[in-house]
Protein backbone atom coordinates (compact mmCIF):
# COMPACT_ATOMS: atom_id res chain seq x y z
CA UNK A 1 0.00 0.00 0.00
CA UNK A 2 1.32 3.65 -0.48
CA UNK A 3 0.43 7.30 0.85
CA UNK A 4 0.46 10.70 -0.23
CA UNK A 5 -1.21 13.90 -0.25
CA UNK A 6 -4.13 14.08 -2.45
CA UNK A 7 -6.05 17.27 -3.33
CA UNK A 8 -9.51 17.49 -2.97
CA UNK A 9 -11.66 20.86 -4.28
CA UNK A 10 -11.72 23.67 -2.04
CA UNK A 11 -15.35 23.72 -2.23
CA UNK A 12 -17.92 20.99 -3.49
CA UNK A 13 -21.30 22.68 -4.42
CA UNK A 14 -24.07 21.57 -2.76
CA UNK A 15 -26.35 19.89 -5.49
CA UNK A 16 -29.91 20.03 -4.96
CA UNK A 17 -32.31 16.78 -4.77
CA UNK A 18 -33.88 16.35 -8.48
CA UNK A 19 -37.50 15.40 -8.63
CA UNK A 20 -36.68 11.50 -9.56
CA UNK A 21 -34.37 11.41 -6.22
CA UNK A 22 -37.37 12.71 -4.38
CA UNK A 23 -39.17 10.07 -5.86
CA UNK A 24 -36.84 7.62 -4.76
CA UNK A 25 -36.56 8.78 -1.17
CA UNK A 26 -40.11 8.56 -0.85
CA UNK A 27 -40.41 4.61 -2.09
CA UNK A 28 -37.78 3.93 0.25
CA UNK A 29 -39.53 5.85 3.63
CA UNK A 30 -36.51 8.05 3.74
CA UNK A 31 -38.81 11.23 2.84
CA UNK A 32 -40.53 12.62 5.36
CA UNK A 33 -42.60 16.14 6.77
CA UNK A 34 -40.21 17.73 9.45
CA UNK A 35 -41.26 20.02 12.31
CA UNK A 36 -37.60 21.56 11.92
CA UNK A 37 -35.79 22.26 9.37
CA UNK A 38 -32.04 23.55 8.07
CA UNK A 39 -33.30 26.94 7.40
CA UNK A 40 -35.21 26.89 11.17
CA UNK A 41 -31.99 26.55 12.95
CA UNK A 42 -30.21 29.41 11.15
CA UNK A 43 -32.28 31.42 13.01
CA UNK A 44 -29.58 32.46 15.33
CA UNK A 45 -28.63 35.86 16.52
CA UNK A 46 -25.39 35.14 18.23
CA UNK A 47 -22.79 32.34 18.20
CA UNK A 48 -19.85 31.50 20.53
CA UNK A 49 -16.90 28.49 19.92
CA UNK A 50 -17.69 25.11 21.23
CA UNK A 51 -13.84 24.36 23.21
CA UNK A 52 -13.11 20.90 24.31
CA UNK A 53 -11.98 19.83 27.45
CA UNK A 54 -8.17 20.17 26.85
CA UNK A 55 -9.30 23.82 26.22
CA UNK A 56 -9.23 24.05 22.27
CA UNK A 57 -11.64 25.17 19.85
CA UNK A 58 -13.63 22.36 18.27
CA UNK A 59 -14.44 24.29 15.15
CA UNK A 60 -18.38 23.92 16.11
CA UNK A 61 -20.36 26.74 17.39
CA UNK A 62 -23.02 27.23 19.86
CA UNK A 63 -26.17 29.28 18.55
CA UNK A 64 -28.09 31.74 20.74
CA UNK A 65 -31.67 31.51 19.60
CA UNK A 66 -34.37 33.88 20.84
CA UNK A 67 -36.04 33.23 23.65
CA UNK A 68 -39.67 33.09 22.33
CA UNK A 69 -38.31 30.72 19.74
CA UNK A 70 -36.53 28.21 22.03
CA UNK A 71 -39.45 25.94 22.90
CA UNK A 72 -40.79 25.44 19.24
CA UNK A 73 -37.25 24.60 18.38
CA UNK A 74 -36.46 22.04 20.66
CA UNK A 75 -40.47 20.99 20.69
CA UNK A 76 -39.84 20.25 17.17
CA UNK A 77 -36.11 18.83 17.00
CA UNK A 78 -37.87 16.06 19.54
CA UNK A 79 -40.33 14.68 17.36
CA UNK A 80 -37.71 14.88 14.07
CA UNK A 81 -35.80 12.51 16.49
CA UNK A 82 -38.80 10.26 17.28
CA UNK A 83 -39.54 10.57 13.60
CA UNK A 84 -35.76 9.34 12.85
CA UNK A 85 -35.53 6.54 15.53
CA UNK A 86 -39.33 5.24 15.69
CA UNK A 87 -41.62 6.23 12.77
CA UNK A 88 -42.88 9.27 14.58
CA UNK A 89 -43.66 7.28 18.07
CA UNK A 90 -43.34 10.45 20.56
CA UNK A 91 -43.28 8.04 23.13
CA UNK A 92 -40.25 7.68 22.97
CA UNK A 93 -39.40 11.18 23.40
CA UNK A 94 -41.13 11.72 26.71
CA UNK A 95 -38.92 12.15 28.92
CA UNK A 96 -35.93 13.46 26.48
CA UNK A 97 -34.93 17.20 26.46
CA UNK A 98 -32.57 18.47 23.52
CA UNK A 99 -29.88 19.58 25.92
CA UNK A 100 -27.48 21.41 23.10
CA UNK A 101 -27.71 22.41 19.74
CA UNK A 102 -24.42 23.07 17.96
CA UNK A 103 -23.34 24.61 14.59
CA UNK A 104 -20.11 23.56 12.28
CA UNK A 105 -19.01 26.40 9.72
CA UNK A 106 -16.26 23.62 8.71
CA UNK A 107 -16.91 21.67 5.68
CA UNK A 108 -20.19 22.27 3.13
CA UNK A 109 -22.85 20.53 4.96
CA UNK A 110 -22.40 22.84 7.86
CA UNK A 111 -24.54 20.50 9.87
CA UNK A 112 -26.20 21.06 13.67
CA UNK A 113 -25.57 18.53 16.13
CA UNK A 114 -28.59 18.10 18.56
CA UNK A 115 -27.73 16.28 21.51
CA UNK A 116 -30.82 14.87 23.37
CA UNK A 117 -30.82 13.79 26.81
CA UNK A 118 -33.10 11.41 28.65
CA UNK A 119 -33.65 12.95 32.22
CA UNK A 120 -34.69 9.86 33.61
CA UNK A 121 -31.18 8.28 33.77
CA UNK A 122 -28.95 10.99 32.00
CA UNK A 123 -28.60 8.73 28.73
CA UNK A 124 -27.61 10.95 25.76
CA UNK A 125 -27.93 10.66 21.79
CA UNK A 126 -27.02 12.41 19.22
CA UNK A 127 -28.65 13.54 15.65
CA UNK A 128 -27.84 16.10 13.10
CA UNK A 129 -29.72 18.11 10.55
CA UNK A 130 -28.04 19.33 7.12
CA UNK A 131 -28.35 20.72 3.69
CA UNK A 132 -30.16 18.11 2.01
CA UNK A 133 -27.19 17.79 -0.72
CA UNK A 134 -27.67 15.18 -3.37
CA UNK A 135 -24.36 13.78 -3.53
CA UNK A 136 -24.28 12.94 0.39
CA UNK A 137 -27.61 11.55 -0.06
CA UNK A 138 -26.70 8.95 -3.16
CA UNK A 139 -23.48 8.20 -0.19
CA UNK A 140 -25.52 7.39 2.27
CA UNK A 141 -27.82 5.04 -0.25
CA UNK A 142 -24.59 3.02 -1.26
CA UNK A 143 -23.43 2.85 2.09
CA UNK A 144 -26.67 0.96 3.10
CA UNK A 145 -26.40 -0.85 0.10
CA UNK A 146 -23.05 -2.40 -0.16
CA UNK A 147 -21.83 -2.31 3.25
CA UNK A 148 -22.88 -4.65 5.74
CA UNK A 149 -23.60 -1.24 7.86
CA UNK A 150 -27.39 0.16 8.19
CA UNK A 151 -27.92 4.39 7.97
CA UNK A 152 -30.40 6.07 9.40
CA UNK A 153 -31.74 9.06 7.86
CA UNK A 154 -34.83 11.28 6.05
CA UNK A 155 -35.35 13.87 4.05
CA UNK A 156 -37.97 16.86 3.58
CA UNK A 157 -37.12 19.81 1.07
CA UNK A 158 -33.67 21.38 1.68
CA UNK A 159 -32.96 19.54 4.98
CA UNK A 160 -31.73 16.53 5.80
CA UNK A 161 -31.52 14.71 9.17
CA UNK A 162 -29.27 11.97 10.17
CA UNK A 163 -28.55 9.77 12.53
CA UNK A 164 -25.25 9.95 14.78
CA UNK A 165 -23.15 7.32 14.12
CA UNK A 166 -21.16 5.69 16.56
CA UNK A 167 -17.65 5.20 16.97
CA UNK A 168 -13.87 6.67 17.77
CA UNK A 169 -12.85 8.83 15.48
CA UNK A 170 -9.99 7.43 13.32
CA UNK A 171 -7.70 10.14 13.75
CA UNK A 172 -8.38 10.21 17.56
CA UNK A 173 -7.74 6.40 17.58
CA UNK A 174 -4.50 7.04 16.02
CA UNK A 175 -3.73 9.19 18.45
CA UNK A 176 -5.35 7.21 21.72
CA UNK A 177 -5.79 3.58 21.23
CA UNK A 178 -3.52 2.35 18.23
CA UNK A 179 -0.54 0.88 20.85
CA UNK A 180 -3.51 -0.62 23.04
CA UNK A 181 -1.47 -3.88 24.19
CA UNK A 182 -5.22 -5.41 24.08
CA UNK A 183 -5.57 -4.73 20.53
CA UNK A 184 -4.17 -7.00 17.53
CA UNK A 185 -2.69 -4.68 15.18
CA UNK A 186 -3.86 -7.21 12.16
CA UNK A 187 -7.23 -6.85 12.60
CA UNK A 188 -6.94 -3.53 12.40
CA UNK A 189 -5.25 -3.34 9.30
CA UNK A 190 -7.18 -5.67 7.99
CA UNK A 191 -10.33 -3.98 8.24
CA UNK A 192 -8.25 -0.32 6.73
CA UNK A 193 -7.47 -3.03 3.89
CA UNK A 194 -11.16 -3.93 3.49
CA UNK A 195 -12.47 -0.57 3.89
CA UNK A 196 -10.25 0.77 1.16
CA UNK A 197 -11.52 -1.03 -0.89
CA UNK A 198 -15.19 -0.75 -0.37
CA UNK A 199 -14.57 3.18 -1.00
CA UNK A 200 -12.25 2.51 -4.17
CA UNK A 201 -15.38 0.17 -5.70
CA UNK A 202 -18.09 2.46 -4.60
CA UNK A 203 -16.60 5.78 -5.62
CA UNK A 204 -16.64 7.29 -1.63
CA UNK A 205 -14.15 9.98 -1.47
CA UNK A 206 -12.10 11.97 0.81
CA UNK A 207 -11.82 8.97 3.94
CA UNK A 208 -9.64 10.80 5.72
CA UNK A 209 -9.31 10.21 9.32
CA UNK A 210 -11.41 12.55 10.78
CA UNK A 211 -14.10 11.28 8.20
CA UNK A 212 -14.64 7.64 9.45
CA UNK A 213 -14.72 6.08 12.83
CA UNK A 214 -13.22 3.34 14.66
CA UNK A 215 -16.07 0.72 16.27
CA UNK A 216 -14.72 -1.97 18.54
CA UNK A 217 -16.40 -4.85 19.45
CA UNK A 218 -15.37 -7.25 22.38
CA UNK A 219 -15.12 -10.92 21.51
CA UNK A 220 -15.06 -13.64 23.61
CA UNK A 221 -10.79 -13.99 22.91
CA UNK A 222 -10.32 -11.06 20.92
CA UNK A 223 -11.18 -7.45 19.94
CA UNK A 224 -12.98 -7.00 16.47
CA UNK A 225 -12.62 -3.51 14.40
CA UNK A 226 -14.75 -1.97 12.15
CA UNK A 227 -14.21 1.13 10.29
CA UNK A 228 -17.19 3.33 9.73
CA UNK A 229 -17.40 6.13 6.96
CA UNK A 230 -19.01 9.15 8.79
CA UNK A 231 -18.67 12.19 5.69
CA UNK A 232 -20.58 11.22 2.29
CA UNK A 233 -20.50 14.65 0.98
CA UNK A 234 -17.49 13.62 -1.82
CA UNK A 235 -19.69 10.49 -3.01
CA UNK A 236 -18.70 10.32 -7.03
CA UNK A 237 -17.65 13.75 -7.49
CA UNK A 238 -13.55 14.31 -8.24
CA UNK A 239 -12.01 13.45 -11.18
CA UNK A 240 -8.79 11.85 -9.25
CA UNK A 241 -8.90 8.56 -8.49
CA UNK A 242 -6.66 8.44 -5.33
CA UNK A 243 -9.80 10.72 -3.63
CA UNK A 244 -11.56 7.64 -3.37
CA UNK A 245 -8.45 5.41 -2.07
CA UNK A 246 -8.01 6.24 1.84
CA UNK A 247 -4.45 4.67 1.49
CA UNK A 248 -3.52 7.86 -0.47
CA UNK A 249 -4.39 10.59 2.51
CA UNK A 250 -1.26 11.68 4.53
CA UNK A 251 -3.47 11.58 7.49
CA UNK A 252 -4.38 7.78 7.25
CA UNK A 253 -0.45 6.96 6.61
CA UNK A 254 -0.57 5.36 10.36
CA UNK A 255 -3.01 3.00 9.25
CA UNK A 256 -1.02 2.27 6.30
CA UNK A 257 2.53 1.43 7.68
CA UNK A 258 0.23 -0.54 10.42
CA UNK A 259 -1.23 -2.76 7.18
CA UNK A 260 2.55 -3.03 5.49
CA UNK A 261 3.88 -4.18 8.82
CA UNK A 262 1.68 -6.63 9.27
CA UNK A 263 0.32 -7.64 6.34
CA UNK A 264 1.72 -9.91 3.43
CA UNK A 265 0.97 -8.98 0.03
CA UNK A 266 -0.83 -12.50 -0.23
CA UNK A 267 -2.91 -11.36 2.88
CA UNK A 268 -4.09 -8.37 1.38
CA UNK A 269 -5.06 -9.96 -1.74
CA UNK A 270 -7.05 -12.40 0.87
CA UNK A 271 -8.91 -9.64 2.36
CA UNK A 272 -9.60 -7.73 -0.62
CA UNK A 273 -11.32 -10.22 -2.03
CA UNK A 274 -13.40 -10.79 0.99
CA UNK A 275 -14.72 -7.52 0.78
CA UNK A 276 -15.09 -7.89 -2.91
CA UNK A 277 -16.96 -10.94 -1.87
CA UNK A 278 -19.34 -9.17 0.56
CA UNK A 279 -20.50 -6.35 -1.76
CA UNK A 280 -21.50 -8.88 -4.25
CA UNK A 281 -23.55 -10.58 -1.81
CA UNK A 282 -25.08 -6.91 -1.08
CA UNK A 283 -25.30 -6.24 -4.67
CA UNK A 284 -27.64 -10.12 -5.04
CA UNK A 285 -29.99 -9.03 -1.91
CA UNK A 286 -30.46 -5.36 -3.11
CA UNK A 287 -30.64 -5.63 -6.48
CA UNK A 288 -33.85 -4.09 -6.72
CA UNK A 289 -33.08 -0.98 -4.80
CA UNK A 290 -29.29 -0.99 -6.14
CA UNK A 291 -31.38 -0.76 -10.10
CA UNK A 292 -33.92 1.79 -8.98
CA UNK A 293 -31.29 4.07 -7.32
CA UNK A 294 -28.75 3.67 -10.63
CA UNK A 295 -31.52 4.64 -12.74
CA UNK A 296 -32.38 7.85 -10.95
CA UNK A 297 -28.53 8.76 -10.74
CA UNK A 298 -27.52 8.44 -14.16
CA UNK A 299 -30.05 11.10 -14.96
CA UNK A 300 -28.76 13.30 -12.30
CA UNK A 301 -25.94 15.95 -12.62
CA UNK A 302 -23.59 15.58 -10.02
CA UNK A 303 -20.43 15.97 -10.73
CA UNK A 304 -18.75 17.74 -14.09
CA UNK A 305 -17.72 16.00 -17.49
CA UNK A 306 -13.91 17.23 -17.03
CA UNK A 307 -13.92 15.01 -13.66
CA UNK A 308 -15.78 12.12 -15.37
CA UNK A 309 -13.16 12.39 -18.14
CA UNK A 310 -10.50 12.54 -15.67
CA UNK A 311 -11.91 9.72 -13.27
CA UNK A 312 -13.03 7.00 -15.93
CA UNK A 313 -9.17 7.36 -17.84
CA UNK A 314 -7.61 7.09 -14.52
CA UNK A 315 -9.11 3.83 -13.57
CA UNK A 316 -8.50 2.59 -17.38
CA UNK A 317 -5.31 2.73 -16.58
CA UNK A 318 -5.20 1.57 -13.08
CA UNK A 319 -7.68 -1.44 -14.15
CA UNK A 320 -5.88 -2.35 -17.52
CA UNK A 321 -9.32 -1.78 -18.87
CA UNK A 322 -10.67 0.68 -21.84
CA UNK A 323 -14.19 -0.56 -21.31
CA UNK A 324 -13.86 2.56 -18.94
CA UNK A 325 -13.30 4.84 -21.58
CA UNK A 326 -17.39 3.75 -22.64
CA UNK A 327 -18.42 5.47 -18.76
CA UNK A 328 -20.38 8.59 -19.46
CA UNK A 329 -21.41 8.97 -15.92
CA UNK A 330 -20.19 8.45 -12.56
CA UNK A 331 -23.03 5.80 -12.48
CA UNK A 332 -21.43 3.84 -15.14
CA UNK A 333 -18.32 3.87 -13.56
CA UNK A 334 -19.90 2.11 -10.19
CA UNK A 335 -21.85 0.22 -12.42
CA UNK A 336 -18.26 -1.40 -14.19
CA UNK A 337 -16.91 -1.39 -10.75
CA UNK A 338 -19.31 -3.65 -9.66
CA UNK A 339 -19.52 -5.37 -12.68
CA UNK A 340 -15.96 -6.23 -13.09
CA UNK A 341 -15.80 -7.77 -9.15
CA UNK A 342 -18.81 -10.02 -9.68
CA UNK A 343 -16.26 -11.37 -12.26
CA UNK A 344 -13.52 -11.48 -10.30
CA UNK A 345 -15.35 -13.03 -7.03
CA UNK A 346 -16.66 -16.16 -10.21
CA UNK A 347 -13.34 -16.70 -10.89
Amino acid sequence: MENSDVKISRKKPIYPVSVELRKYLRSYQREARLPVGYSDLLNFYESFPVIDKNGKDTLWQSPLYPPHDIERLHNGLKRAYAMLKASGNLRIVEHKYIDKIEYCTFGNSNPFRIKIVNRLNDIYDYFYVKKADASRIYGLELEEIFSPNQVNYLVDGNSLIEEHIAGIPGDVFLKTRLEHTDYNPKRIAKEFVKFNERCMITLLGDMRAYNFVMQITPDFDDYQFRLRAIDFDQQFYEGNMKVYMPQYFKENLSYVQLAMEHLTDKTVLQYQQEEQSSIVHQVRSERHRLAALRDVSKKDNISTSEKILELRAGLAQFHNNPDYYRCLTMTDIIELNVKNVIRQVRL
